[in-house]
């Protein structure tokens, strides 16, 4: 089954495309700027041409859904539920958290746990097992301080994301490790998007809204009669 994966949660724009459980062909950019608008659909373009393929070969898409960018995960969205419809396949939505994990996985940690900068010192995470991902507790939106994870001390963790910059740096976890250079990528959802598939687990494409876990805050332009 040919799959297209995308991925535009985080300053990492990702692109894949597995037949089955075989990765064919990936493409991403991380950038300060958040280029998914500008890259989106070149990268998808460019990762059929890795994969010689034509969009009419794939089978279904496969979403990371966030938590993330609001305005990375609306292109996503956008973009998926466009090729959905178009080619009448069904759209798999995974927890961008869960391809965060799967490089690290069976790697002697006891727990992995994502760490996305959501502005200040807040962060959206969630716990995993690290030997066989179970997800432990669930994703949230959680504001760091020096007490943050007291409980893990005696627990060998490894924190990957954004956010794990600002961990680093005010938690007291001596077994901890901290890998900050690791954004959600396409390549690492196929085993989350296989299992759904295997399920049936889709989504309803006209009904479908990103995971953003909380509301969007734009800038508030002042009123007239404030100016």
């Amino acid at each position: 089954m040919k799959i297209l994966y995308l991925e535009t949660s985080s300053k990492n724009c990702s692109v894949a495309i597995s037949d089955g459980e075989k990765l064919l062909c990936s493409t991403e950019e991380v950038s300060e700027n958040y280029k998914q608008s500008e890259s989106l659909h070149i990268f998808v373009e460019w990762a059929l041409e890795g994969a010689n393929l034509s969009m009419k070969d794939i089978e279904a898409i496969s979403l990371g859904k966030g938590p993330g960018s609001y305005t990375g995960l609306r292109i996503g969205a956008a973009s998926a539920k466009g090729f959905c419809y178009g080619l009448k396949i069904p759209l798999i939505a995974v927890n961008s958290m869960e391809s965060m994990i799967e490089p690290f996985l069976g790697q002697n940690y006891e727990l992995i746990i994502p760490l996305v900068d959501a502005r200040r010192m807040e962060v959206y995470t969630a716990a995993y097992d690290g030997i066989s991902g179970e997800e432990l507790t669930q994703t949230e939106a959680k504001v760091l301080d020096e007490n943050s994870f007291e409980e893990l001390k005696d627990k060998k963790v490894l924190f990957v994301g954004d956010g794990a910059l600002k961990a680093k740096e005010i938690l007291q976890l001596p077994n901890a490790e901290f890998n900050t250079e690791i954004y959600p990528s396409a390549q690492y959802l196929i085993k989350k998007t296989l299992e759904k598939i295997k399920n049936k687990d889709f989504e309803d494409i006209a009904y479908f809204e990103p995971f953003y876990l909380k509301d969007f805050h734009g800038v508030k332009k002042k009123a007239k009669s404030e100016e």
